[in-house]
């Protein structure tokens, strides 16, 4: 009864706060008053999670002695994988994983409407996987859950779907910001890894989103950065080679993470049932997680003691590896960076929930530390006196090279770091290592971690207009079914019947079953349609042709194009995977969906 109530007044509430945000505001102060909302909800539920992620956390390994391994690094993982899993499976009832590409699949395929429950869900299942040691990040949980408050809003007072689609960058933005404290970081990330073109009606309300979600962690956090770093020495022009070849290494480690991921996860899609899945990533995570434990959660701690120069054993604690020293920490943090991206996948392949923001940042600050020893102590190379062999620099650039390269986001990995570690002095070699790390990746992989899922099936919504318009644009809107369809027996007779019941001048030759056979023009009986002596004499075979060409349901509309293109056919049929006809889908058609999709993607 209580929650009832609860429920009725949460509802009130919001029914007052349309009504008011409605009034007599014009549609752009209604964007811009949904964008502050969006933000304020971003920034709780960015702090929600980050709170759950380290109370969860502190409970179960504040005993933990520092000199010895710990059996229960065994257990904690699988418990974490196994409650998330129960959850999303029996609670949420729906796939909750790969938050960011469920976000690009909404905007190009669902007009950017996501389910309502993930303005929670994702929070839950990810602070309890992570909180457990899940070996990924929460960033794009709440990126997810950010977008799902934009979705929702913009459901909610009927927006059209290009300020839905604002509205759910908006959300991203937010979270992004929240999360990390990087406002800039957050309007990049939509930007380069979302996909939204930015225009002057657009900026504002990503600016107010995340401005409000940032200061919402000012409020709660204070208002220092999210990582300590102290300017030990400055950049200097003789450490550009250095940068150049670190970015060439952060490219090719992104490389590595982005190919390794995706063929761990396929391993655990052809185990198909959900409690194979379970044992393989509960048993390979607790395995990873107890003999490197850094591995644990998102890594940020480490991340951190790397910046900050603290003591190797500090570092290796609870591992074999505890009191060895630096040539130990080499190969301890080498080790690390190799088995990530399968700790990574075998907590989301196994059942958790997290996403890949959080390793990338991970593997990268790794990259950057191992770099900077092996220049400086195995290969005794020296650059000048500027302190390019500095190990706290390398683990910002190494940070910004992995984020740029694994996600395809070169400004986004450049201003994060930037904004994270108030490392702006060293703004001009963590560009270039970011830049020469995406250059390179994209020589072998044209599209992020997040895109290439979506990229393969043809559904990714890019910065190419034309190939935007024929992302959003559904085939199954643009189809027309107002045709008679006719046996391939029939005689004359009945087509002229056929003729007299439809407004159209193609006819479809269908089987028994509605499987296309062929087609019929009105002009190819336009001569005898009128001849009453010959309407026992011929039949549709006589008349039938094979369409120029056939389009599937399962056809996307460059495709489409492409035909009509080749073919220089009005109207094409379409058939679903078993060959039964649908409909038609015409030029003229596709040309005016085109056409008004166009302007409003360029509508300011």
């Amino acid at each position: 009864m209580n929650t009832l109530r609860l429920r009725r007044r949460e509802v009130s509430f919001l029914n007052r706060l349309t009504n008011w945000l409605k009034g007599d505001k014009t549609n752009r102060q209604i964007v811009l008053g949904l964008s502050l909302i969006v933000g304020l909800c971003a920034g709780l539920a960015a702090f929600v999670l980050k709170f759950l992620v380290e109370e969860i956390k502190d409970l179960l390994t504040a005993g933990f002695q520092a000199d010895e391994s710990n059996w229960l690094y065994l257990v904690y993982p699988a418990i974490g994988i196994l409650l998330a899993s129960l959850f999303v499976r029996y609670v949420v009832r729906d796939d909750i994983s790969h938050g960011v590409t469920k976000i690009l699949y909404a905007i190009s395929r669902k007009r950017a409407r996501i389910k309502s429950h993930n303005r929670w869900s994702s929070v839950a299942a990810s602070a309890i996987t992570i909180g457990f040691g899940g070996s990924v990040g929460a960033e794009a949980p709440i990126v997810l859950t950010g977008s799902a408050f934009g979705s929702h809003l913009g459901k909610r007072f009927h927006l059209p779907p290009a300020t839905l689609m604002l509205l759910v960058g908006c959300g991203a933005a937010g979270a992004v910001a929240g999360i990390f404290k990087a406002p800039i970081a957050g309007m990049m990330f939509v930007l380069e890894v979302l996909m939204l073109d930015l225009n002057m009606a657009s900026l504002l309300p990503l600016l107010v989103t995340s401005l409000t979600s940032v200061c919402v962690s000012y409020a709660i956090y204070g208002t220092e950065s999210m990582f300590t770093f102290e300017l030990e020495k400055a950049f200097t022009i003789d450490i550009i080679p250095g940068c150049i070849l670190l970015g060439v290494v952060c490219g090719l480690v992104s490389l590595y993470f982005t190919r390794a991921m995706n063929k761990f996860e396929r391993l655990f899609a052809w185990l198909r049932t959900p409690w194979r899945k379970f044992m393989l990533g509960a048993g390979v995570l607790g395995i990873l997680i107890y003999f490197l434990p850094a591995l644990y959660g998102e890594g940020y701690d480490v991340i951190s003691q790397l910046i900050n120069g603290a003591d190797p054993d500090d570092i290796m604690h609870n591992t074999f590896f505890y009191g060895g020293g630096t040539q130990a920490l080499l190969i301890y943090l080498s080790l690390v960076l190799f088995m990530k991206v399968f700790a990574s996948s075998a907590t989301n392949g196994g059942g958790g929930c997290g996403g890949v923001f959080a390793p990338s940042l991970f593997v990268g600050a790794l990259t950057g530390f191992v770099f900077s020893m092996l220049w400086d102590s195995v290969l005794a190379l020296q650059m000048g006196s500027g302190g390019f062999v500095m190990p706290k620099n390398c683990v910002l650039y190494g940070m910004a090279g992995l984020m740029s390269g694994v996600m395809h986001a070169p400004l986004t990995g450049i201003f994060l770091i930037a904004e994270l570690t108030g490392g702006y002095q060293l703004f001009v070699p963590i560009m270039i290592v970011a830049t020469v790390s995406y250059l390179t990746i994209n020589v072998f992989e044209p599209h992020s971690i997040y895109a290439m899922r979506l990229a393969r099936k043809g559904e990714l919504l890019t910065h190419d207009k034309d190939d935007a318009i024929l992302t959003v644009l559904q085939l199954g809107s643009l189809l027309e079914k107002d045709f008679v369809s006719i046996r391939p027996d029939w005689d004359l007779s009945k087509i002229t019947l056929a003729i007299e019941r439809s407004r159209r001048n193609l006819f479809p030759v269908v089987d028994g079953t509605g499987r296309l056979l062929g087609i019929l023009s009105l002009d190819s009986v336009r001569k005898v349609m009128f001849r009453s002596e010959l309407y026992h004499k011929y039949t549709v075979e006589s008349f039938m042709k094979e369409p120029p060409a056939v389009l599937t349901t399962a056809d996307t509309l460059k495709v489409a194009t492409q035909k009509f293109d080749e073919t220089r056919a009005w109207n094409l049929p379409v058939v679903d995977g078993t060959g039964r006809f649908i409909g038609f889908i015409s030029r003229s058609g596709l040309f005016n969906s085109y056409r008004k999709t166009l302007v409003n993607f360029t509508a300011e």
